[in-house]
């Protein structure tokens, strides 16, 4: 049996992110997936990491985030909020994401997910990481809205190429050892529609719910995000002269 983690960064779950993110539970129910979720806005998370959330640390000194989550860890003095993240994430076999794009980067309380929850010492080690992550063999998917047309959201687009807007989500992911499916994206999704436009919208939105049940039904055959493997790069961190690039962030010298 196949658990899935979904994860809803919107403040509405009335929203059509919040409608898709039922579609996708009733798709996994359908399969027979055990379903966990995480409505981040609707459970209050609190995204900010900070010296706070560490009691036990000595106040006299500069807070730094990696060395007390790995001392948190090591002690099981993470927050319960955290401890229960990270346990959904161990029991999940895939996680689906539903979230907008907002100032060209998914809401914040996402990113603040990610920074707490991610925790180091519990998630990732300098040992585990990239190919030796201790999730290498869960996936990970996007299901996301843009306010901007498809066209404007191309690689040749104003409002800029949302591939590469997502891929540092998506390598936080890899970073831990997910591979990453191809996002799914919905684009123009905004309230200013009127008349044919906004049934046209409607329209599109509709056949993106009915179409979620065939989208998790062939998850495991969907296309992945490439990214470069661990021997790809030489000693220094940098990548060797000989190996692919798959992304803009990491390329080769012009």
């Amino acid at each position: 049996m196949t658990t899935t983690l979904i994860v809803l960064a919107h403040p509405d779950p009335r929203s059509f992110n919040g409608a898709w993110a039922d579609a996708t539970r009733s798709a996994c129910e359908a399969l027979g997936d055990t379903v966990l979720s995480s409505d981040l806005v609707s459970m209050d998370f609190q995204p900010v990491e900070c010296a706070k959330r560490y009691p036990h640390l000595q106040t006299d000194t500069c807070f730094d985030a990696l060395r007390a989550q790995e001392e948190a860890s090591d002690n099981r003095l993470l927050q319960a909020d955290v401890m229960d993240e990270i346990d959904k994430i161990r029991r999940a076999d895939r996680i689906v994401f539903h979230f907008p794009v907002w100032w060209f980067s998914p809401p914040a309380i996402l990113k603040g997910w990610f920074d707490r929850v991610f925790a180091h010492g519990e998630l990732h080690s300098v040992e585990h990481r990239f190919d030796t992550g201790q999730f290498r063999r869960k996936k990970a998917l996007f299901c996301v809205t843009t306010g901007s047309k498809e066209e404007e959201s191309a690689f040749n687009g104003r409002e800029g190429d949302i591939q590469m807007l997502l891929w540092p989500t998506a390598y936080a992911l890899r970073y831990l050892g997910f591979s990453v499916v191809i996002p799914e994206i919905v684009h123009g999704v905004h309230g200013y529609h009127r008349g044919a436009r906004q049934e046209a919208l409607q329209d599109r939105l509709t056949n993106t719910l009915r179409a979620q049940a065939a989208l998790m039904a062939e998850f495991d055959r969907r296309p992945l995000i490439q990214f470069n493997a661990d021997s790809d790069f030489d000693e220094s961190g940098r990548l060797k002269p000989d190996r692919p690039s798959y992304s803009h962030f990491i390329r080769k010298e012009l």
